[in-house]
């Protein structure tokens, strides 16, 4: 939605999680994290066992919406 208001969108991230060998965002194996991170709260169940779940540790946005970077080097614009 920000490229199509006009707004600029930003990724915050370490210089380490740039990886110049690969072609796109769909060569990112992208760790699925445990169910419990997002059903248990304080040791207590807040959804029922048969909700579907699905919870990736990040995700990829793709490069058409980002407008730049900002690193621990300082703004990288595209």
């Amino acid at each position: 939605l920000a490229k199509e208001n006009g707004i600029p969108f930003y990724v915050a991230a370490p210089m380490s999680t740039f990886d110049k060998t690969i072609k796109n965002g769909k060569e990112i194996v992208i760790e699925e994290r445990g169910r419990e991170e997002l059903t248990v709260i304080n040791g207590k169940k807040v959804m029922p066992d048969w909700t579907k779940v699905k919870n990736p540790a990040f995700d990829v946005t793709p490069k058409e919406y980002v407008t730049g970077f900002i690193t621990e080097n300082g703004i990288i614009k595209k």
